[in-house]
């Protein structure tokens, strides 16, 4: 396993929805996708956003903040074996979402089991219950994803204060 690396490093944000807004996890869920939808634009990274049967549980919540992202709408709980998913290349992932122990850890075994090596930010994925959120970090983690946090992911991947990008990344943290 190996530090991130900005042309290696695809974002994958999973199922972030309206449907999910009950949950007490939500809102720090939410608010660290942001942060890291916004980190990926100003690390120019490419960035994927599922949205699980979207007729029924909503789109992305608005607060994620998406633009230009590209949506794929599934039925399948693993974004990997939806229409659409593509990581243009990339052989590392950071995989972020709701839930923890479902579609985002489905994602995540399936980028594993394809060779790419999967960053899971603790903070920015969530599940209903927390025992299951706890469960599906470990068992991504027994798989050989790195869980680490949102601020560990961004200030890899700048990998050096003092520049333009170090002081908008350094804005979104604070």
């Amino acid at each position: 396993m190996s530090l991130l690396v900005r042309d290696r490093t695809a974002l994958v944000v999973v199922d972030v929805q309206e449907g999910f807004r009950p949950y007490a996890a939500f809102a720090g869920v939410a608010g660290a996708c942001a942060k890291l939808v916004q980190g990926a634009r100003i690390l120019e990274l490419p960035a994927l956003v599922s949205e699980q049967y979207p007729k029924g549980l909503g789109h992305t919540a608005p607060e994620v903040g998406l633009e230009h992202e590209p949506r794929i709408e599934k039925t399948v709980f693993s974004a990997v074996r939806a229409d659409g998913f593509d990581l243009h290349g990339r052989g590392q992932a950071i995989v972020c979402g709701i839930e923890a122990h479902v579609c985002v850890s489905q994602t995540v075994h399936d980028l594993l089991d394809r060779g790419v090596e999967v960053h899971v930010p603790a903070d920015a994925v969530g599940s209903r219950h927390e025992e299951d959120y706890q469960r599906g970090l470990e068992r991504m983690e027994r798989a050989g994803a790195i869980v680490s946090t949102v601020e560990a992911v961004l200030f890899e991947l700048l990998e050096r204060a003092g520049t333009p990008e170090f002081k908008a990344v350094q804005k979104l943290i604070l």
